[in-house]
């Protein structure tokens, strides 16, 4: 019995004591603040400060502090209205708004604190809460520079890639290195990467990287960047830079010396490039040479470009046919190297055309001419005439039954087809002789007494030939290839058109001579007159007739013996015009058998017909 009462006695003593606990707590001021509240550096951080008193009572005061290593420090505090600042480092920086939170301007590195929230409300005490505040900032793109200068792929010590900088991050990131897409890792004696962290005065980072590795003549392709890697907001975050490429220098491996054009289509006259080219960087010094007689080298390179590996040959001949040679050096290890082409400049030479029979040939003759020419490519041949006008293809040609107006200048061109523009020509005279012969002249011609006129006479010949007229006048002469035309002025006389003129051409191989002849213009003039007149009066008989067949079908014309008019009576007026028209054509009188009226007549009375043209 004793037992079970001290139980009861404890266990009513603990009652009392949880029930004054809560009255305890029931009668404290209640203070909510978020646990975590993040903000971006230099943006404003709003801290949430929510409270409650028994009673619903109100608060004396408001005070805000935040926590380092030493203890509390106080940030301000707000009584009634009024907000009392009272730490140096947030001046100015610092309100309460109606909702009693805290904004903090301009946050830095250092805000980064847990900031606390007292609330005083007098005999009800005090409550508090606080809230972690985070700042968080996005560091700068990062900066890359690759080395200056150039790295050669035969340096001893490991040499600088490229330098890496990432600036203003909140924690000091991480830097990482990529070759072509792939990370790098430190690798003793091959890739060394060094790391520098500062911390500047706005407790901000910057981290430099630089990284160091060997070069191989691949390399002068490649492509490097660096990723920076940072924290934010609780998740990890990447950035990389720019890709850059580093000037890669190695030695000359293989050099080939060619001809531009295409050597197998050189001709003379061309204009030739020789290139030489060197697969090492930076190119060697270049040289050129041809070899002569005996093996001996001829130096070209005063006339060649030696930086950029080209010998200009202007105007080649075919003495510039031969071996070239480029030979390099390269500076970093003082390595020759060479490589020959054979140039072959393609020509055509000796071009000649002979004529058999060799002498002169007269009209009729028959002539052969034959063309020949040197050149180490195959050759066609073409003839053309004065013209230009093709006449044959092959070495020969052959001309037949010759004239004076056969053309006396002939061409033999000789083209290479596997090399285009190669061709010459070389061009010959067929002159054929004979004594003139007289093409054309001016007769007959009609002329009148007394009139000036020209008399001409053209003739072809060779030799050059003479023109001579045997009466007196004014001669111009014109000259055209083997043609010669005279031209006489002259007054028509009687004896001129009497006699007419004669014209004679003569040359060293004989004469010929033709005779004009001049008609008086009257008698062409009186005949023209009477034609004339004669078609006048047919084309009159054509209209007269349209006209009384336009009246005859307007029935105003009266026909047959009922409807004869009496024109024969000698009170008839002179002036007046009277036709007989008569016809034997049976459809014509079928015709006319029509009256005004319509009426058909008999034919017996039509056979004869008077049209009065009076009325």
């Amino acid at each position: 019995m004793a037992g079970g009462r001290r139980a009861a006695a404890l266990a009513l003593r603990w009652g009392c004591c949880c029930l004054l606990l809560c009255c305890a707590a029931a009668s404290k001021v209640e203070v909510s603040m978020p646990p975590v509240v993040e903000v971006a550096f230099g943006d404003t951080a709003r801290i949430e400060c929510n409270f409650s008193i028994p009673g619903n009572g109100s608060y004396t005061s408001i005070n805000w502090s935040y926590m380092d290593r030493h203890g509390r420090v106080k940030l301000c505090s707000v009584v009634g209205d009024e907000l009392l600042e009272e730490s140096a480092d947030y001046k100015g920086r610092l309100s309460v708004g109606k909702d009693h939170a805290l904004s903090i301007g301009r946050v830095t590195v250092q805000d980064a604190r847990t900031i606390v929230c007292q609330v005083g409300a007098g005999s009800h005490g005090t409550g508090e809460n606080r809230t972690e505040l985070r700042v968080y900032k996005i560091p700068e793109a990062p900066e890359i520079t690759a080395s200056r200068g150039g790295i050669s792929v035969l340096s001893r010590d490991i040499p600088q890639i490229a330098s890496c900088v990432s600036r203003n991050s909140i924690l000091p990131p991480n830097i990482t290195w990529h070759k072509n897409g792939e990370q790098l890792q430190a690798e003793e004696n091959k890739v060394k990467i060094q790391e520098t962290v500062t911390r500047e005065s706005s407790w901000l980072y910057t981290v430099s990287s630089s990284l160091f590795a060997y070069v191989t003549r691949e390399d002068r392709d490649s492509r490097y960047h660096c990723t920076v890697h940072y924290w934010l907001r609780g998740q990890r975050r990447a950035m990389e830079s720019a890709r850059v490429n580093v000037t890669v220098f190695y030695p000359t491996q293989h050099v080939a010396l060619q001809v531009l054009p295409s050597p197998a289509l050189v001709k003379e006259g061309d204009d030739v490039k020789l290139v030489c080219e060197a697969d090492g960087n930076p190119a060697p010094v270049f040289s050129f040479y041809k070899r002569e007689l005996e093996d001996n080298w001829q130096d070209l390179t005063s006339l060649a470009d030696t930086t950029s590996g080209v010998l200009n040959l202007q105007d080649v001949k075919k003495s510039s046919s031969g071996l070239y040679r480029c030979q390099t050096l390269d500076l970093d290890d003082m390595k020759q190297m060479e490589d020959d082409v054979e140039l072959v400049v393609n020509y055509i030479e000796g071009v000649s055309v002979k004529m058999e029979p060799s002498s002169p040939v007269g009209e009729g003759d028959s002539v052969r001419l034959s063309c020949n020419a040197d050149s180490p490519v195959a050759l066609d041949f073409q003839w053309r005439d004065a013209k230009g006008r093709k006449v044959a293809e092959g070495k020969q040609l052959l001309l037949s039954n010759l004239t004076f107006e056969t053309s006396s200048n002939f061409s033999c061109k000789v083209t290479a087809h596997s090399v285009p523009g190669l061709e010459k020509s070389k061009q010959v005279a067929v002159p054929v002789e004979g004594k003139p012969r007289i093409v054309s002249i001016s007769s007959p011609l009609y002329v009148r007494q007394d009139e000036v006129v020209n008399l001409t006479c053209k003739a072809i010949a060779f030799p050059r030939p003479s023109v001579q007229w045997n009466i007196n006048g004014t001669a111009h002469e014109y000259v055209e290839n083997q043609h010669i035309a005279s031209n006489l002025t002259v007054r028509v006389d009687h004896n001129l058109l009497r006699a007419g003129a004669l014209c004679r051409v003569t040359n060293a191989l004989g004469t010929s001579e033709k005779h004009i002849q001049l008609l008086d213009r009257k008698m062409p003039e009186s005949k023209g007159v009477i034609i004339v007149a004669i078609i006048v009066c047919i084309l009159l008989v054509a209209v007269l007739g349209s006209v009384i067949y336009f009246l005859h079908k307007k029935g105003k014309i009266p026909c047959g013996r009922a409807g004869k008019q009496d024109i024969t009576k000698p009170e008839a007026r002179k002036d007046k015009i009277v036709v007989e028209v008569k016809s034997d054509k049976v459809s014509e009188e079928a015709g006319l058998l029509q009256g005004a009226n319509g009426e058909k007549r008999p034919a017996a009375d039509q056979s004869e017909k008077y049209i009065d043209l009076r009325n």
